[in-house]
């Protein structure tokens, strides 16, 4: 069952939020390296909750393709679909 984009959104807005100390406000545009700072690590990080909230697994190609949240969120989209 595929879930819907909304929850897939929330899902990844509150796990960046949960990892962000200073609050600061995202959207679907927010780009995630030169907006939020996040290294590769923190990246790697971000994905591997996701992938575990989310039941599912981002390919590292699929990683390396991502620029914004709403890049993230069209991919986990794409990835709840086929799986």
């Amino acid at each position: 069952m595929s879930e819907q984009v909304s929850d897939i959104r929330d899902v990844i807005f509150g796990t960046l939020r949960a990892m962000l100390p200073d609050g600061r406000p995202i959207t679907e545009q927010t780009h995630i390296t030169e907006d939020l700072g996040l290294d590769s690590v923190a990246m790697m990080d971000f994905v591997m909750e996701i992938e575990d909230k989310l039941d599912i697994s981002v390919p590292l190609d699929k990683i390396a393709e991502v620029e914004t949240l709403g890049d993230l969120i069209a991919t986990v989209q794409r990835l709840k679909v086929t799986s």
